[in-house]
């Protein structure tokens, strides 16, 4: 390597630590400067807030100090989102296995605590079965907004509506001063190997470590695939019936396609409207509603040729006419030479 780029890595990271320094020092709260002897990228206010189990912690002493930590923020009220990453995140939780609780902790914060309280969230971690070491928690809203800020996943303006709340995901070691934000939509894998080994200090080795070199090649996924692997599989599955949702095989056998088209797309409002299949399923599944992920109609299109596609490799389903394949083909012909 030339000794000018030597340089030049030295002195990125030379600023990275500068920034990470400064932007920790932004975590003290009023008038904590001279006080604190603790250095900058441990300083958090350490303020109280109540577990979904009903336990009074305090955020520095018990939930942050010397940890590996995952921190997101949502509210049980949530018709879209909230119940969308919380599944998501449950698969990280369970990617990392017995290591939560023990040196990796998950932390959901609620932006609504008028309404959400311990029993409340208590429910909440029972309708997605969710297990030891993921704390669901509760604090003043004065509290959570300082913390929201803290953590830079504050608005531009406070919102009056807890819906209006910043998605975002801080993973961080507090010992090292270590902070990532991502999208609690990542890869599941991703994220479990970051709180798992990238944030472990090198305490932990990893396991089964290859080579890039020996990777295999990315499959190519159609666009409905990705969709379902990357928004509905959290929750559902393909002739597994282990998920939190119902096992999606054979659904467009089971379930007329404009029922689905709009279930898929607004599953809030056909709640809202009483429609008997979706209350159903409500109740099936133990009151765990199917988030309105606001995907577009062309988005749910492909999804459910996906599903189609599945049903009929499994024998669930005849294969489409010859002629509505080709006109398939030279639709997706037109619209990739219009691109």
């Amino acid at each position: 390597m030339l000794q000018k780029e030597k340089i030049g890595i030295a002195f990125r990271r030379r600023w990275l630590s500068l920034l990470l320094i400064v932007g920790c020092a932004g975590l003290l709260a009023p008038g904590q400067a001279s006080a604190d002897p603790r250095p900058p990228h441990r300083r958090f206010p350490d303020i109280e807030l109540i577990t979904h189990e009903g336990e009074r912690v305090r955020l520095y002493e018990d939930l942050l100090r010397d940890k590996v930590v995952s921190i997101n923020f949502i509210f049980t009220r949530c018709s879209d989102s909230c119940p969308a990453e919380t599944a998501k995140l449950r698969e990280v939780y369970e990617r990392l296995g017995d290591r939560i609780g023990q040196d990796i902790f998950m932390y959901s914060i609620s932006v609504d605590p008028e309404h959400d309280t311990p029993e409340v969230l208590n429910a909440y971690v029972k309708k997605f079965q969710i297990g030891p070491g993921w704390l669901f928690l509760r604090a003043s809203e004065s509290d959570v907004e300082l913390l929201e800020e803290r953590f830079g996943l504050d608005l531009d303006e406070q919102p009056q509506d807890p819906s209006d709340h910043n998605i975002s995901l801080v993973l961080g070691n507090e010992r090292t001063g270590q902070w990532i934000k991502r999208s609690p939509f990542d890869n599941p894998d991703a994220l479990a190997h970051i709180l798992g080994y990238r944030l472990s200090d090198g305490r932990v080795a990893r396991r089964n470590e290859g080579s890039y070199v020996r990777a295999p090649e990315a499959k190519r996924r159609s666009a409905g695939a990705f969709l379902f692997q990357t928004r509905c599989e959290s929750c559902h599955d393909l002739g597994k019936r282990h998920t939190l949702g119902p096992d999606l095989l054979g659904v467009t056998v089971r379930r007329d396609r404009a029922w689905l088209v709009r279930w898929i797309r607004e599953p809030d409002k056909m709640l809202e409207e009483g429609d008997p299949l979706a209350l159903n399923l409500y109740r099936e599944y133990g009151g765990l509603a199917m988030p309105n992920l606001r995907l577009e109609e062309s988005e749910v299109e492909s999804v459910i040729d996906y599903l189609a596609e599945q049903d009929r490799k499994r024998g669930l389903a005849p294969a489409p006419p010859r002629r509505a394949l080709l006109d398939a083909s030279y639709g997706q012909e037109l619209r990739v030479n219009s691109r």
